[in-house]
C-alpha cells in the first residue's frame, strides 16, 4: 500500500511539471524544478539551473497574460487569452464569481516591493558558489528574468539577523564626537560588495536603499546593553543622530546612495517588548522620539551633505498607527513635519485592523506608508523556523499584502532575502520562515519557497507608479486589487483562498468580459493592455 502511495504521489508531481512545462510561451522561460517535502514542493535553484519569470507583455488591446500559482504546485505558470467584446457575449452563468472594476475611483501610488539584506543574508550570500549567488540575485532584482525587487532594506549596524550584535564606536566609550567612526565595518564593506555584484548581475540600477539601526553602541543607552528596558541617554541625542549622517556618508562614499532611513527599528521592543524580544533594541516613548527627531535627528539630516535622503518614522507594528505620531508631535511640535514616509511593520495584523492604515493615510496624506518589515514563525504557537513547501505561509503572505494594498499602503518590504533551513543565523536564536531558504549543509542549492511566489505575482507585475483602483468581487473567497500602470497596462492580483476551483467573470468596460477558471487556493496575476 506505501508503495503504491508513492507512486500515485510520483506520477501526479510529473503530471504537474508537465503542465507547467507546456503552459509556458516558447520564450526561454525556465519553469520551476519541483521537489517534494512533506508539507508541499519547493523550487530547487543549483550552480546551473534556476527557474525564472520571463514573458512577453500582451501588445493587443483585450489579450490578456495570466501568471499562477497554487497549492497543487503551480509556480508562475504562463497562459494567455482575450476578453470577449461585450456585444459578443454570451450567457452569464449564474455560478460564476464576478469581479467588477471601476477604474474611476482612484487610491494610492504605488512605489516598489522589496527585502532585506541582513548580516545573516550576507553570511549566507558568501557561503554560496558564484553561480548560485548569481542566480538568487537574478531572482530577487532582475526585471526581465526575476520577481523585479526595487527596495533593499539594511540595518544601519547589527541586528537580530547577525553572527553577534555589534555597533559602529562601540570603543572608546562616552565619546561624543564619533572619533571611531570614520571607514565602514568590514560587515559592511562585506554587504557593499555584495550588493554591487548584485546590480552588475541583474542590469537593475535603480534598487533603493532604505537604512534602520537597532541599537547604538551600548555606552548611548541608559541600561548599557544591547537588549532590554533602555532609553538613549539625552546627552548623546546630537550624537545618535550624527550617527546616522555618518553612516549615510560612509556608505554614499562607497557606493551606496541611500534613497530613506527610519527613526529606528520597532523602538517599543525597548519598552515593553523586552519582556520576550531579546535582541538589539532601542527604547523610545513617541514624545521623546518626537523631541530627538524635532530636535536633533531632523534638522541634523536637513542640514547635512545627505539631505535627500528621506526619513520614516514609526518602524514599528500596526497597532502604533496612528497615535504614534501624534504623540510625536506633543513632544515636539515639529517633529512629524521632518517624516517622508511611516514604517509599519506586519508582526500583529492579525489583531491590528487595516482601517488604523487608512485612518493614518487620511490623517497624513502627504506621507508615504511602506511596509517595511515581515516574516512568519515569530509567535508563540508557530514553529519558529522554515517549513519547506508551506502553501499556508504563502496564502498568509498573499492575503496581508492584498489587505496592506487595499489600504493605502505604497510599498512592501520583506524582511530577510536568504536564510538557511534553521531560519538564520541569528544570534538570538529568532528563527524564522524566509522566501528562500539556501542548504546550509552543502552549500550547493537553495529552495525557493512558495512565499516567493506569491511575492512575486505583486512585485514584477505591479510596477512603480501604478495606481490602484476599486476592483470588487461577488465572492469573500476571491480577494483582489487591481491597478493601472504607467504604461496603461491594467493588472488584477487575484486570491481564491477556497478550497475548490472557482471561475470567475472578469467585466472591463472598456475591453468586455473573460471568464477564467481558478484552481483551488491559488493566486494569480492577470496583465493586458
Amino acid at each position: 500500500m506505501r508503495s503504491s502511495q508513492c507512486v500515485s504521489r510520483l506520477v501526479r508531481w510529473m503530471l504537474l511539471l508537465v503542465l507547467q512545462l507546456f503552459a509556458q510561451p516558447a520564450i526561454g522561460l525556465r519553469p520551476c524544478a519541483l521537489r517534494q517535502y512533506a508539507n508541499g514542493p519547493v523550487c530547487v535553484c543549483n550552480v546551473t539551473y534556476c527557474d525564472t519569470l520571463e514573458f512577453v507583455e500582451p501588445t493587443e488591446p483585450g489579450r490578456f497574460l495570466l501568471t499562477s500559482s497554487s497549492s497543487a504546485g503551480l509556480r508562475f505558470a504562463l497562459s494567455e487569452g482575450n476578453f470577449t467584446p461585450n456585444a459578443q457575449r454570451r450567457r452569464v452563468n449564474a455560478g460564476d464569481v464576478a469581479i467588477t472594476l471601476h477604474p474611476g475611483k482612484r487610491f494610492q501610488t504605488i512605489e516598489g516591493f522589496g527585502g532585506a539584506f541582513t548580516g545573516a543574508v550576507s553570511h549566507n550570500l558568501a557561503s554560496l558558489e558564484a553561480p548560485l549567488r548569481e542566480n538568487l540575485y537574478k531572482s530577487y532584482y532582475s526585471r526581465t528574468e526575476g520577481i523585479g525587487y526595487r527596495f533593499m532594506r539594511i540595518p544601519i549596524g547589527g541586528c537580530d539577523f547577525d553572527l553577534a550584535p555589534w555597533a559602529y564606536n562601540e570603543w572608546p566609550v562616552d565619546d561624543a564626537y564619533l572619533s571611531n567612526f570614520t571607514v565602514l565595518d568590514e560587515r559592511d564593506q562585506a554587504k557593499v560588495s555584495q550588493i554591487q555584484e548584485l546590480v552588475r548581475v541583474t542590469g537593475n540600477e535603480d534598487i533603493r536603499f532604505i537604512g534602520a539601526a537597532w541599537s547604538p553602541p551600548r555606552w548611548m543607552k541608559t541600561n548599557n546593553d544591547w537588549t532590554g528596558a533602555s532609553r538613549l541617554k539625552p546627552e548623546y541625542y546630537q550624537t545618535w543622530a550624527d550617527y546616522h549622517v555618518r553612516y549615510l556618508e560612509l556608505m554614499r562614499a562607497a557606493g551606496l546612495n541611500f534613497w530613506a532611513i527610519s527613526t529606528g527599528n520597532e523602538p517599543l521592543n525597548g519598552v515593553i517588548g523586552f519582556l520576550f524580544i531579546h535582541f538589539m533594541s532601542l527604547g523610545w516613548t513617541a514624545p521623546e522620539q518626537g523631541r530627538w527627531v524635532g530636535k536633533f535627528l531632523g534638522p541634523t539630516l536637513r542640514k547635512s551633505p545627505v539631505s535627500d535622503v528621506k526619513l520614516f518614522g514609526g518602524d514599528d507594528q500596526r497597532y502604533t498607527f496612528p497615535w504614534w505620531f501624534q504623540l510625536m508631535d506633543q513632544g515636539h511640535p515639529n517633529a512629524t513635519s521632518y517624516l517622508d514616509g511611516l514604517a509599519v511593520h506586519w508582526y500583529w495584523d492579525g489583531v491590528a485592523p487595516a482601517s488604523l492604515l487608512d485612518q493614518t493615510a487620511a490623517r497624513y496624506p502627504d506621507k508615504l506608508l511602506f511596509n517595511t518589515e515581515a516574516s512568519l514563525g515569530d509567535k508563540p504557537l508557530q514553529q519558529h523556523r522554515p517549513i519547506l513547501g508551506s502553501w499556508d505561509r504563502a496564502e498568509s503572505y498573499v492575503l496581508y499584502v492584498l489587505q496592506d494594498l487595499q489600504h493605502s499602503v505604497h510599498g512592501w518590504i520583506d524582511w530577510n532575502l536568504v536564510l538557511d533551513e534553521r531560519g538564520g543565523p541569528n544570534y538570538a536564536d529568532n528563527y524564522v520562515e524566509n522566501a528562500v531558504i539556501v542548504n546550509a549543509t552543502s552549500w550547493t542549492e537553495a529552495y525557493k519557497q512558495p512565499i516567493f511566489y506569491g511575492l512575486g505575482h505583486f512585485s514584477r507585475f505591479v510596477l512603480p507608479g501604478s495606481v490602484r483602483f476599486e476592483a470588487r468581487s461577488s465572492s469573500s473567497n476571491v480577494l483582489l486589487v487591481a491597478f493601472e500602470r504607467p504604461d496603461n497596462r491594467t493588472v488584477l492580483v487575484l486570491y481564491n483562498k477556497a478550497t475548490s476551483p472557482t471561475t470567475v467573470r472578469v467585466e472591463d468596460k472598456r475591453y468586455g468580459s473573460v471568464r477564467v477558471r481558478l484552481p483551488a487556493r491559488s493566486v494569480h496575476t492577470m496583465l493586458y493592455l
